[in-house]
């Protein structure tokens, strides 16, 4: 995935997260960080189950951020491991090649 993907998986991501924050605020009447905290656990499907919507809109409003969220938050993890890989892969190629050339030299 190029840097402009990343970009842009980043910003769905973000997006996600500050809407579903906005929405349980004005919805649920919960506090900012009650409403972010929410979004964070309900999109990472931790789940502790403190905090539960009780309005029919909060609750049509968490299915649609789960259906939304949870592939864009799942692709952004994998993106995440799968540059973390590379990044040692390359490290570990280049270790290899430096000592190779150090041993015919």
């Amino acid at each position: 995935m190029k840097n402009e993907a990343v970009l842009v998986l980043i910003g769905l991501l973000a997006t996600i997260v500050a809407g579903g924050t906005v929405f349980f605020h004005a919805v649920e009447g919960w506090s900012w960080v009650d409403s972010y905290f929410f979004t964070v656990v309900t999109l990472s499907t931790v789940g502790y189950g403190n905090l539960v919507p009780v309005t029919v809109m909060g609750k049509i409003g968490t299915t649609v951020m789960i259906f939304l969220g949870l592939g864009v938050f799942a692709l952004a993890i994998q993106q995440f491991g799968h540059v973390t890989i590379q990044r040692r892969l390359e490290a570990r190629r280049k270790a290899r090649e430096a000592q190779r050339n150090d041993s015919t030299t």
